[in-house]
């Protein structure tokens, strides 16, 4: 039986969660989760979702890494993560069905929580 974490949906949740704390530590300097109403919206497109959040994420992460100290750091390592989070293959555009929306939210919320562990004042 194949693992959750080995799927694309999954994996979309896991750069989602990147790239929204990229965002996050640009513009306020710390995380907080998204609403439910925001994962489901997200899940039904992830694939140029997560394309437009990139086009941001190098500025954010410029302006992350300005605020110096602790954001500066962690900036690094989330957007190495990012990018290595990009799927390394062709996918759908196609949204997720109702189970790869699940396993997309554990995605989501597996990385913000080794976020949370990683940067306890950063992440809420």
């Amino acid at each position: 039986m194949a693992r959750v974490e080995d799927g694309v949906p999954y994996g979309w949740g896991q750069l989602y969660a990147a790239l929204l704390t990229i965002r996050g530590l640009a513009e306020a300097g710390r995380v907080e989760p998204v609403p439910d109403r925001q994962l489901e919206r997200t899940a039904g497109n992830p694939r140029n979702i997560c394309w437009q959040l990139l086009g941001e994420a190098g500025h954010q992460a410029f302006l992350a890494r300005e605020r110096g100290g602790a954001v500066a750091a962690a900036a690094v390592v989330v957007m190495a993560d990012a990018v290595g989070l990009i799927p390394a293959r062709r996918v759908s555009r196609d949204g997720l069905t109702k189970e790869g929306a699940e396993e997309f939210r554990q995605g989501y919320e597996a990385r913000l929580a080794e976020y949370r562990k990683a940067w306890e004042g950063l992440v809420g």
